[in-house]
């Protein structure tokens, strides 16, 4: 049998990815005429790359419910929060804020007995 007449083997391609695990190959041609008997040997070999770790974003979970007013009568403020399920890694996205805090008022507040006539005397 006549020995196959390869091509040298090409440069290897790019990574398939841009981050993380990927896998990259080289080609080479055939370059005796296929008449000239079976050739068995590989022409194309692939092989793991790796690149740097991917960024992973922060991700959240979504707002709570507000919470009652803190204060049973005036102004107050209600809060509401929501908790990170996944913190940012290799320079993804950090996370935003965590809680949120927003003006609220109760019903006005009643002054107590004798108020009127005390702030009067003091007012004299």
């Amino acid at each position: 049998t006549i020995p196959c007449l390869l091509s040298p083997w090409s440069e290897w391609s790019d990574c398939s990815v841009t981050c993380g695990k990927g896998m990259r190959t080289r080609q080479r041609m055939l370059k005796s005429a296929a008449e000239l008997g079976d050739c068995n040997e590989e022409l194309e070999q692939a092989e793991k790359c790796m690149l740097p770790e991917c960024p992973i974003n922060c991700e959240l979970t979504e707002w709570s419910q507000w919470s009652e007013c803190n204060t049973s009568c005036g102004k107050g403020h209600m809060i509401r929060t929501r908790m990170i399920k996944i913190e940012p890694q290799f320079g993804g996205t950090a996370c935003p804020e965590t809680v949120q805090r927003t003006k609220c008022r109760v019903r006005k507040c009643l002054r107590g007995p004798g108020m009127e006539k005390r702030r009067w005397k003091e007012a004299r």
